[in-house]
Formats: C-alpha cells, structure tokens, sequence
C-alpha cells in the first residue's frame, strides 16, 4: 500500500498543498497534522509507523516533513529499513529503496557520525575539565558495557518524547522497570559528567 504523510508546524499553515501533491503522486491513505517536528512525539507519525507493513511504500513532500535534525532522520530512515519500508520523497524524486538512495542515506549516516565523534570529544574535554576540579567522571558501575550504550539509547529517545511502549519496542528492553533503571543509570552518568542537578524522579536533568 502507498502512504503519505504530511506535516506543518503550526494551525496557520495549510496542508491542502502537500496533501494535492502526495495524491498526485498515488497515495491512497495520507496521514497529516500540524504539530513542530522538533522531536518524534507525534500522534499520526506514530500511527502511521505502526500500521506500515514490508514492502509498503511511504511518500512525503520533503524530507523536513519527517524530521529536522539529522538525528531523527537517521533514526527513521533505520526504522523503516528495518521494517523494510520504501521510503520516496517526492520533490527531490528520490527512492531510498534504490541503490542510490541507500547511497545518499549511507551519507546522512556517516554524517551522523561525525556529529557524534564530535559529541564524544565535547565530553572527553568535559570530563578532562571535572577531573581538574577535583570531580571523578566517568559512568557509574552496575551495567555492562553494552548495556550502558542502551541506557544511553533510552534516555536520548525518552527526551524525544517517545512514550515508554515505544521505547521498549526500538530498545528491545524486556521490562518498564528495567528500561527506567537504564534510563535512571544515563541520568546520573550525564549529572556526574556536567555538575547538573537531577529532578526529583532521577530521570532527567533540570535546566540550568
């Protein structure tokens, strides 16, 4: 089946053109509301995501619809491959299903990279600094090395506003009380590394 999906940001904004050009295209069901794409809370995203099925075909105007940072991209762009999805963006008239599309989500990956290679620099300086005044960084014990790189999973993912359904389902996390205790564990690890205080639930950090 070919789906659409269309997003505007705002209740001012009109969906009516994006909506023209998805059935142009050949959609026979177009899911759409107007919500911010700053994270991937959204209602009929999600909806969309679980009726999807191998083989079927998504299409959007832009790529912004879906996301507008390269992380939530290359988070959906992994999900759909893993569902086996097509994926077309019908402006740019690419087809991540082709060989060149996976070439061009190839790139989107490697930049990705590069952003958390920068990421990890930023807190190797950050834990250099805490040593210096007298904090000891570095994570907490009691997981394993793996097991901390899907804490670390969850609690980015959880700030993205996915509910813990989901969470469960893209960590493969067995339980709700082991997931709250990964993302608790990435909590602590981030308040230890930037000196912030925690909120009162242990699982996030309070803004500055």
């Amino acid at each position: 089946m070919i789906f659409g999906y269309a997003r505007v940001s705002t209740e001012e904004q009109n969906l009516e053109g994006q909506k023209a050009d998805l059935t142009a295209l050949g959609c026979e069901k177009v899911f759409f509301e107007k919500v911010s794409g700053k994270d991937l809370k959204r209602a009929e995203l999600n909806k969309l995501i679980d009726v999807l099925r191998p083989k079927d075909v998504l299409i959007v105007q832009r790529l912004d619809r879906l996301a507008r940072s390269l992380k939530d991209l290359i988070f959906l762009l992994d999900e759909f491959s893993k569902l086996e999805i097509v994926l077309k963006v019908g402006s740019l008239n690419l087809d991540f299903s082709t060989a060149e599309g996976r070439f061009l989500a190839s790139i989107f990956g490697a930049v990705s990279e590069f952003e958390r290679e920068l990421m990890r620099g930023r807190t190797n300086a950050g834990l250099e600094y805490a040593r210096s005044q007298g904090r000891v960084g570095g994570k907490p014990k009691g997981l394993s090395e793996s097991a901390q790189k899907v804490a670390k999973q969850a609690y980015e993912l959880r700030l993205k506003g996915l509910s813990v359904e989901q969470l469960l389902k893209t960590t493969e996390v067995k339980s709700k009380r082991t997931l709250y205790k990964y993302i608790r564990f990435e909590a602590e690890r981030l308040a230890m590394l930037t000196g912030r205080k925690l909120a009162d639930n242990r699982l996030e950090l309070l803004d500055e």
